[in-house]
């Protein structure tokens, strides 16, 4: 059967919602390694027991995004199909109950639209912050190209009842592709937002250099894609931009994370030998810092593999995850660093093995680091909740759900978490339609 980490060099960045997807250039079989056992000695310990979380969510439903808000309330989103046609943009605020976890309001529309470019990496996002303020991105089309989309954000001081006009995070009318965001609260009323974009390669392309050899992210040729930052006000409106690194890959989920000495970011890197490794940067409120390897792993791979890493944060302390197959095999990995992210130590493998697809997810909770991962076999996939101290060691892992999605159809998992409890939200499939299902974690 395919085995969908191991062929990323190969194949372009495919949509699962149709009319969207780009064209598989090549496939490859292989043989899966079975899933390693479950270490679960019993559901006394914390953050080991798993039970249905409810959801104020429709009958099709993909996408979802989870965070805790300031206030220690949950707030979840996800896309469904429109009544007319198209996609929305959903959002519920839930003050979960002890044990259950369902108490949530009404869900309310952020936006929608029939323009809007839906693919299963490059997902919305919502952020509260402590003023709060709710925020919400999505991603719209920009042109006649098949990516061609930018990154629409629109901002609520109501609780969600009413919301700004939409407005473009990167300069209207810029062509390619923008997405892969990562939000953060810079202040009690500013947000801070980082992500991907194809301006440069735009620019060359403009310039007279040689189109991609296909119609999706670049894999190995061309000008790289960048990572750019910016601030927006209590108003909302962009108060500066930056560029932060002119090569990274294609198609990688961002993440970022706040630390006492400012936000961090880190992303999947680009060097012009195809070496695409984990990167930092971090913020102090006035400059950013030049980007460094969280770790040199040394992967090199002519093509994105979807698979981007993710950081938590306190104090000095970040905890930062990341899939690789620097050494031939499917492999999360995982480090610390206490000076912010000056420096880390020698990473820890998380899980190994063919049946690892990765797209990790990382929250803290208490004394604990909690990472959720997705493992696949010829049974089907499986979700999987590891419990770790703070240095990385002793783990607990827990397997939340199976599932009856394969491939990109399971999306990305979504983890949140706060001193007693964790919580997760997936996309799984029922006769071929997505659906999100949940789990609280005790």
């Amino acid at each position: 059967m395919t085995h969908p980490s191991s062929v990323y060099a190969m194949r372009s960045f495919v949509s699962t919602i149709p009319g969207i997807g780009c064209m598989v250039l090549m496939l490859c079989a292989c043989t899966r390694a079975p899933l390693p056992e479950t270490s679960v000695e019993s559901h006394t310990d914390a953050f080991t027991q798993p039970t249905p979380l409810g959801l104020p969510v429709a009958e099709e439903a993909s996408q979802p995004d989870l965070q805790v808000t300031p206030g220690g309330g949950l707030l979840v989103s996800w896309l469904e199909p429109s009544a007319g046609g198209g996609h929305r943009l959903r959002l519920s605020l839930g003050s979960p109950r002890a044990g259950t976890g369902d108490a949530w309001q009404p869900p309310v529309t952020v936006a929608e639209g029939k323009d809007w470019f839906v693919n299963w990496a490059d997902t919305p996002h919502i952020y509260a912050l402590k003023d709060g303020s709710l925020w919400g991105h999505w991603l719209r089309r920009s042109g006649d190209g098949p990516m061609d989309y930018g990154i629409a954000m629109a901002r609520s001081g109501d609780g969600g009842r009413s919301w700004s006009p939409s407005a473009p995070v990167h300069p209207g009318g810029t062509p390619g592709d923008h997405g892969f965001v990562t939000f953060w609260p810079q202040g009690d009323d500013r947000l801070g937002i980082a992500w991907l974009d194809s301006r440069q390669k735009a620019a060359a392309m403009a310039a007279g250099a040689p189109a991609p050899a296909h119609d999706a992210h670049d894999h190995g040729g061309g000008a790289p894609m960048m990572l750019r930052a910016a601030l927006h006000g209590a108003d909302g409106a962009q108060q500066a931009e930056w560029p932060l690194d002119a090569s990274t890959c294609d198609c990688c989920t961002t993440s970022s994370a706040m630390t006492d000495r400012g936000v961090v970011v880190v992303y999947r890197g680009r060097d012009a030998k195809e070496i695409r490794d984990t990167r930092l940067v971090r913020f102090d409120g006035q400059r950013w810092s030049a980007p460094r390897d969280v770790h040199a792993d040394g992967w090199k791979i002519a093509g994105c593999p979807v698979n981007g890493p993710v950081a938590a944060a306190r104090g000095d302390t970040v905890w930062v995850a990341w899939y690789t197959e620097a050494d031939g095999l499917p492999e999360l990995r995982a480090a610390r660093s206490d000076d912010a992210g000056d420096r880390f130590a020698a990473p820890v493998t998380i899980a190994r093995g063919e049946q690892v697809l990765g797209r990790v997810a990382i929250a803290l909770a208490g004394e604990h680091v909690l990472l959720a991962w997705l493992e696949q076999d010829d049974g089907g996939q499986r979700l999987v909740l590891g419990r770790y101290d703070p240095a990385l060691q002793s783990p607990r892992l827990t397997e939340v759900a199976r599932l009856a999605a394969r491939g990109r159809a399971s999306g990305l998992p979504r983890l949140a978490a706060n001193q007693k409890r964790a919580w997760l939200v997936w996309t799984d499939t029922a006769d071929g339609r997505p659906l999100l299902k949940g789990a609280l974690v005790r």
